[in-house]
């Protein structure tokens, strides 16, 4: 008897889905069908593409029967392509992609609010535990002579043995709970079959005891087992749009991607022409947990001729669309294409770059046709889109359309076409502010000017702005200018401001003096009109932003760059430097200007006590 201990991550898995998910029951049966229909789709493609597989003989087909007598049993079986110890050990016992584990080590223990986060993960067997005390899982790989049992309580361990099958496939033996006594019913089981499971495209069997009555007086009947198909046996995403509803939609993304919510949209494609082939793509509610993890899931699967082939590729989608689940289902692939062919396959290449295109246009329609939908969708999904920014130059003129940003003048979201809209009729350029705080950049003494004369600044807060949106230059016709660079042509200036800029060199000078090397220059700005002090980068100097991500990357040599001090001339503090004749005054004023500007960036101090004596310096001195 080989015991085991379930893995920490499981265990939380299990409690959080006994305790957050009971209302949702029944999706349990979905989800031990949905495993066994992925068995039968790998071991159809072996079938079809491996000699060793090829003789065998195989019938796919899932098979659901129940004991409703004393100790009530509820049992689905495939002919798919089975476990051996190792394998039920390692997907029945663990968790091996470090974003779940993230995911459930972030969970707030809140069990109404992580109900609502668990569709993103996906409940997969362990939803079984929801109406079983007990569960035993045997499989046997087809070629093989050994079989193994799997057993648990869902208490924290499990077990695996040797056991005796006959035939090839894995048998799931729910012995259920006093909350699951209802599925050992054959109506409960055809309808939760025909709801959630309908469209699985290989036939499921329901075998059940049917009382049959000769006549008026045979009162207790002949018992008769018989076996029925439960489903329709056929792919949804080969039928045409006008067969299927909302409704046979939104089943169809529930099995495949485990959630629990509908999706917030779908776009359905039948190509025929030069190539062949059909796409069903969902967009979930919800960002998926692991969307920012290396090692996340890929969400699409690819089938040629209805044949499953893959869903662990990454290559299938661009991995800013990495948040799309759905189908791929070509008919001139060959059924042995592997993971490397597909990355040169010019067929693949050709649907790739079609389906890219088809999701970004419906993207495009949707953001018209429907804004309230489409803010929903970029809540979720506009950082991943500005990565395609970046790494799509193909598509980057839709997708431009497509990104959101934030706004100093408008509430929500708008788009470079909107701002572009509604610029002032002698504005060449869109203007935006990049940093790593909403708040902070609202807060900038850098809006100050714009702010007076009512021009639109962008707020950039992703952590990917700083690296895309340089690359993007401009949009359209109008030039993209960061009003926190030092190269920013400012339009905004008049030619009051440039000579009120010529009347400040003294002080500046005299500031640059104090300063010394704890900037690269100081300079008199026309940005300012009530605060004394910001800073700005260089224009060639990566951002404080792009800094902080190097430095949070682990890398050690990201070298100090000094930040450019920009003071307002007309500011009381600026006046006493250019008044005073105290040098050290001088000095403590003006280090309390670039110290003060940092901290309005978010920037630490990275001398606080000398800071605190400047300032006691100077507060001792004005008392």
């Amino acid at each position: 008897m080989a015991s085991h201990q379930f893995q920490t991550e499981v265990s939380q898995l299990l409690h959080l889905i006994i305790h957050s998910l009971y209302s949702h029951k029944e999706i349990f049966l979905r989800e031990l069908i949905s495993n066994a229909s992925d068995a039968l789709d790998k071991r159809k493609y072996l079938s079809l593409t491996d000699d060793n597989f090829k003789n065998m003989e195989y019938e796919p087909r899932i098979d659901i029967s129940f004991d409703d007598g004393a100790v009530k049993k509820l049992v689905i079986k495939d002919t798919g392509i089975g476990m051996d110890e190792e394998e039920l050990a390692l997907n029945l016992g663990t968790i091996a992609r470090s974003g779940t584990k993230n995911f459930l080590t972030n969970l707030s223990g809140d069990a109404k609010k992580d109900s609502n986060l668990i569709g993103q993960f996906g409940v997969g067997f362990y939803s079984a535990f929801m109406v079983a005390d007990k569960i035993e899982v045997i499989s046997k790989k087809p070629g093989k002579d050994k079989a193994y049992i799997w057993s648990s309580d869902g208490k924290g361990s499990f077990e695996i043995n040797e056991t005796e099958k006959a035939d090839f496939g894995t048998e799931v033996i729910l012995y259920l709970s006093e909350n699951g006594n209802e599925y050992a019913n054959r109506w409960q089981i055809e309808n939760i079959t025909k709801k959630y499971s309908d469209h699985i495209a290989f036939p499921i069997y329901l075998e059940f005891t049917e009382t049959k009555y000769d006549g008026k007086d045979d009162k207790e009947g002949k018992k008769e087992k018989k076996i029925e198909q439960i489903n329709s046996a056929s792919a949804l995403w080969k039928k045409s749009k006008s067969e299927l509803t909302d409704n046979d939609y939104n089943e169809f993304y529930k099995t495949i991607s485990h959630d629990t919510d509908e999706p917030l949209f779908y776009i359905h494609t039948n190509a025929e022409g030069t190539i062949d082939y059909t796409t069903l793509f969902f967009i979930p509610k919800r960002a998926p947990f692991d969307m920012y993890q290396a090692d996340y899931r890929p969400g699409v699967k690819l089938y040629v001729s209805r044949v499953f082939i893959t869903d662990d590729n990454k290559e299938l989608m661009p991995a800013y669309l990495r948040f799309l689940r759905g189908i791929i289902d070509s008919e001139d692939l060959p059924l042995n294409v592997s993971r490397e062919i597909l990355q040169q396959n010019k067929i693949m290449v050709n649907i790739k770059s079609a389906s890219v295109k088809k999701v970004l246009s419906e993207l495009k329609k949707l953001s018209e046709s429907n804004p309230e939908k489409y803010t929903e969708f970029i809540k979720q999904y506009n950082r991943p889109l500005k990565e395609g920014l970046y790494s799509d130059f193909s598509n980057r003129e839709l997708i431009q359309d497509l990104v959101r940003f934030k706004s100093t003048t408008r509430e929500g979201y708008v788009s470079f076409a909107e701002y572009v809209a509604g610029m002032k009729e002698d504005q060449k350029s869109i203007y935006y502010i990049s940093g790593d705080n909403e708040e902070t950049l609202r807060n900038s003494p850098l809006l100050e000017a714009y702010k007076e004369k009512d021009i639109e600044v962008l707020i950039m807060n992703d952590d990917i702005d700083d690296i895309v949106t340089p690359t993007l230059v401009r949009y359209k016709d109008k030039d993209l200018k960061a009003i926190n660079r030092s190269g920013t042509v400012d339009e905004i200036k008049s030619l009051e401001d440039k000579e009120k800029e010529k009347e400040a060199q003294p002080v500046v000078e005299k500031i640059k003096k104090a300063l010394g090397d704890a900037v690269k220059n100081v300079v008199a700005s026309s940005k300012l009109s009530g605060s004394p002090s910001c800073i700005v980068m260089d224009e060639n100097d990566p951002s404080i932003q792009m800094q902080h991500m190097f430095k949070a990357m682990g890398q050690k040599d990201v070298p100090d760059i000094k930040p450019i001090l920009e003071v307002n001339p007309e500011h009381d503090i600026v006046k006493k430097i250019a008044d005073t004749n105290d040098d050290l005054f001088a000095e403590d004023l003006s280090f309390l200007l670039l110290e003060q500007a940092k901290i309005m960036e978010g920037e630490d101090i990275k001398k606080p006590a000398d800071f605190v004596k400047r300032l006691n310096r100077i507060m001792s001195r004005t008392s």
